[in-house]
């Protein structure tokens, strides 16, 4: 992996909130111990893509503080371009707390009001759009126009631009019921996908992307909405029963790569890099969505947002047999 020079043409650009995050070992009331890493859907993608060998540029807003250089910093030595990147001297870098409470059930608090994230300018999406030498893929989630007017104007701009540069266009609708009501994301969400070239949502986020007309039903008949409308790739992320992609000629199912699951956080962005990694490398549907389950199994197997997302030499290793030491 070798990192991206600035100012050259990114292969993705991506642009959210990424945040301090901090790791419990138990009930957060009860103090301990705690590990300090960083977090934020959309650079956790550009992390991903950057490991399999992807030219990808963070385009978010961090605080002027050291909370905001441990973002940076992080994201440089994962190969990530930053260096369209904003500092805030008026707004702190936001923080997220991860609390296991059970084997399987982790709860989240986030600490992002006000947070320089949320107050991401249309004007840097310009500039970092002008750095990016008409990237290949736009990469947004839904998460990041729940933030706030600011940060949504700026995904909006990011969706002009993406068309005036011929640059496809992929969504990741990732509903945060913390952040916005199912009506808030579903009025946003539906303005956006004209824009939208490849959708990527859960079942159950379908429903927030279909005009308000259309009564909610199968996974599949909804695709076939928004096909219509003119969305390229409608991919229903499955999570432990794997994946389904409709387009145009019909529908290819996937199942996930078994594994020992410890930590499913992070299990759909690195979902989404895989995919995004075989679309540019021109994998036709069955090659993304394998490559998809892969870099997936690979998160839900390590504990982490981001850590345990694979090279593109380690995309073998779910193959090898229990116990095998590879020398």
């Amino acid at each position: 992996m070798s990192a991206m020079a600035p100012g050259s043409a990114a292969d993705v650009l991506t642009l959210g909130e990424s945040m301090v995050a901090l790791r419990g070992s138990g009930p957060l009331k009860l103090g301990g111990s705690m590990d300090v890493s960083v977090a934020g859907a959309e650079s956790n993608v550009a992390i991903g893509l950057a490991r399999l060998g992807h030219a990808a540029r963070w385009a978010g807003a961090v605080g002027d503080d050291e909370a905001g250089e441990l973002v940076l910093r992080t994201l440089r030595a994962e190969g990530v371009d930053v260096s369209a990147a904003t500092r805030d001297p008026d707004a702190p870098t936001g923080l997220i707390l991860f609390e296991p409470r059970l084997p399987e059930v982790t709860r989240v608090h986030y600490y992002r009001a006000g947070s320089a994230g949320s107050r991401l300018a249309a004007t840097a999406v310009e500039a970092a759009f002008a750095s990016s030498g008409s990237p290949r893929v736009l990469h947004l989630t839904g998460i990041t126009p729940a933030l706030g007017p600011s940060a949504r104007d700026a995904c909006r701009r990011a969706l002009e631009l993406a068309r005036e540069h011929g640059t496809t266009v992929c969504l990741d609708v990732n509903f945060r019921s913390r952040l916005w009501s199912a009506e808030e994301s579903a009025a946003v969400m539906r303005t956006w996908m004209p824009y939208v070239d490849v959708l990527i949502a859960s079942d159950d986020e379908l429903p927030l992307c279909v005009p308000e007309t259309k009564d909610a039903g199968e996974a599949s008949a909804l695709a076939g909405v928004l096909l219509a409308q003119g969305v390229r790739e409608v991919v229903v992320k499955l999570g432990a029963d794997g994946a389904t992609t409709y387009d145009a000629a019909g529908e290819l199912y996937a199942p996930a790569r078994p594994v020992r699951a410890v930590d499913a956080v992070g299990a759909g962005d690195a979902f989404v890099a895989g995919y995004l990694s075989a679309l540019l490398d021109g994998e036709d549907l069955t090659g993304r969505l394998d490559r998809a389950v892969t870099t997936g199994a690979f998160a839900v197997a390590t504990h982490g947002d981001w850590e345990g997302a694979p090279t593109r030499a380690e995309l073998e290793l779910l193959g090898a047999g229990p116990g095998t030491v590879v020398r």
